[in-house]
């Protein structure tokens, strides 16, 4: 179990990596143009899951501060957005490389935003991170080809996989 979380946070490191790459050249006008997304735009996406990725990752390694609100705007331009993430994604890696065997099934207690106790095995939590991470990247990805990028590049685990053999 261990090493499927582990290839999960490389591949969340890379695929970040890597549509960050993309959002980069579109120009700064247009990063925060309503493209129908849920968070609006691809600025907003990105907001998005840097803010949830600090908030599960302070609750898990109770280091660093987070946004109080899922929309938050924790960085104004897509630079300071790409330092922010490769450091949230090299403590995502961090973490979960430091985990014991045992410990992903531990029980871990948190409080959600809005207060409410509640209670689940960490290997859960880093299934939904890593999940919730897919899930908007694909709403980032989409708000590329929504923005004029002709052909964004793949964002597939496979192509990871096979980059790296």
């Amino acid at each position: 179990m261990k090493q499927h979380f582990i290839l999960m946070a490389a591949y969340n490191q890379w695929a970040n990596t890597r549509l960050y790459e993309m959002a980069a050249a579109v120009p700064e006008t247009l990063l925060k143009k309503d493209v129908g997304v849920y968070f609006k735009s691809l600025h907003g996406t990105l907001n998005h899951l840097l803010t949830t990725d600090r908030i599960w990752m302070h609750r898990l390694d109770q280091t660093g501060s987070h946004p109080d609100r899922l929309d938050a705007v924790v960085c104004d331009d897509v630079k300071s957005l790409r330092e922010a993430r490769l450091l949230e994604d090299a403590r995502i890696v961090r973490f979960v490389e430091s985990l014991g065997d045992n410990e992903l099934d531990k029980w871990w207690e948190y409080r959600a935003l809005d207060g409410s106790p509640h209670r689940q095995p960490i290997r859960e939590i880093l299934a939904h991170l890593f999940n919730h991470q897919t899930h908007h990247r694909g709403q980032a990805h989409a708000s590329l080809t929504l923005l004029g990028m002709t052909e964004p590049q793949s964002l597939d685990l496979m192509i990871m996989l096979r980059e790296r053999r």
